[in-house]
């Protein structure tokens, strides 16, 4: 299996490292093309995968062609590359915003087998979330080769095209809102005098532990959350207040509006 990336930043090689470390596949079966030499000479040293400035060499030299370029240079790419891809040819994107009906108009060839994921950030530390649609000429076992791929640096699952700007708000941007948890978390804990960098560990390790709580447990959020709450302590006050502020609103209404947004760039 020859697998091609077009595009070689975070993402793709995230990507690349969990394939290897997992030994789905070999760096002699990995082909990645990118704009500059630097790019190129700097993940080749790393991972020591084939590299070239070609794109139509990387499309025409692979099983499973990934798309990992950013949404604004689909145009550009694909017309490059459109007549290179062999017919049999497993096309991933992973951008936001192209839809399946966007790559097929793209691309012009209707005999193209397309899949559409989108990633989010963790994937860096072999922690991603991937939500997975493909298109009806994509046969099930060809489905299940690519999900091995992608649970290769965190968890894949597939679910209707309809639902992927859900994805975006909910995985693909959400470690942002994640992010600023911790660090409105930390910034309490430094009034409070503790030293940020020990502060920042306390808030990251006490949402990575909750997180695997919940779903090595399978017990709702709520019940977890109420554990925790123990009659008159500390941790009902804090939750009082967050209720008091319209945290759970919020939280929802920021979902609801990058939903939106990824809707309008479809």
């Amino acid at each position: 299996m020859r697998l091609g990336f077009i595009g070689l930043g975070n993402m793709a090689t995230a990507m690349i490292s969990g394939i290897i470390q997992k030994g789905i596949a070999s760096p002699w079966e990995i082909i990645g093309s990118a704009k500059t030499p630097e790019t190129l000479e700097r993940v080749s040293g790393k991972y020591g995968i084939s590299v070239t400035l070609d794109n139509r060499e990387t499309a025409g030299n692979a099983d499973i062609l990934f798309l990992a370029v950013k949404p604004q240079f689909f145009p550009e790419v694909i017309a490059q590359i459109r007549d290179c891809i062999p017919e049999e040819t497993l096309v991933v994107s992973i951008a936001a915003g192209r839809n399946l009906a966007y790559l097929r108009e793209a691309f012009q060839r209707p005999e193209l087998k397309l899949i559409r994921c989108m990633p989010n950030t963790p994937a860096l530390v072999l922690e991603g979330c991937t939500g997975v649609c493909a298109a009806e000429n994509v046969a099930k076992e060809e489905l299940q080769q690519v999900l091995k791929l992608l649970n290769a640096f965190g968890k894949a699952s597939v679910l209707p095209e309809r639902l992927m700007d859900v994805v975006v708000g909910i995985s693909g941007s959400s470690p942002a809102y994640v992010f600023m948890f911790l660090e409105a978390m930390a910034d309490a804990a430094v009034a409070e005098g503790m030293p940020r960098a020990q502060a920042y560990q306390f808030a990251a390790q006490a949402v990575l532990g909750s997180a695997r709580l919940m779903l090595e447990t399978g017990k709702h959020p709520g019940e977890l959350k109420d554990m925790v709450c123990s009659p008159g302590g500390t941790t009902i006050q804090a939750v009082k207040v967050l209720e008091e502020m319209g945290f759970r609103g919020t939280v929802m209404d920021a979902v609801e509006a990058c939903i939106a947004k990824s809707r309008e760039m479809n």
